[in-house]
């Protein structure tokens, strides 16, 4: 049996991995100016609060996990993600902890220095934080929604 394979297809392949690229640069440089100007929220039980209190300042939310085995870690994804579409909140899923602990610190100022930060949520709350990247990065779950993907994913590459 002969294979087709149309020039059109393999151009489609190159946009989706530049696509992928772009968004994922977009993401980090969001969140790491999102953290510096003190508009993001990090960890699943501070997002749950932010998100009953005051959904309304949310603009982005970021669920990261390597292990997709972690039965609690998913319910917790799935209770937020939830509450997120019914909010009209834009949802990402990211894999790469590692890299986001590079970006963003992996020690929280407050605690003490072994204890690492909860990275599996996170919350931008405010839209002005660089406003260009949070339109990259709402361009490429919409893009990415429109490829029957309902949840958006990227995959983050330590350096």
């Amino acid at each position: 049996m002969a294979y087709f394979i149309s020039p059109l297809s393999s151009l489609c392949n190159i946009t989706t991995e530049t696509d992928n690229k772009t968004g994922r640069l977009a993401l980090e440089e969001l969140l790491v100016t999102a953290q510096k100007q003190g508009c993001l929220t990090v960890g699943i039980y501070e997002s749950a609060k932010l998100l009953n209190v005051d959904p309304d300042s949310v603009v982005l939310c970021v669920l990261a996990a390597d292990d997709k085995d972690d039965v609690a870690l998913q319910i917790h994804f799935t209770l937020l993600q939830s509450f997120c579409c019914d909010s009209d909140i834009t949802i990402l899923r990211v894999s790469g902890v590692q890299r986001l602990q590079q970006l963003l610190g992996a020690v929280d100022a407050n605690r003490n220095q072994e204890e690492h930060r909860d990275l599996h949520c996170m919350l931008v709350t405010n839209p002005q934080a660089d406003h260009c990247r949070l339109q990259e990065v709402g361009t490429y779950c919409q893009e990415s929604r429109r490829l029957d993907q309902w949840v958006p994913e990227l995959v983050l590459q330590e350096r």
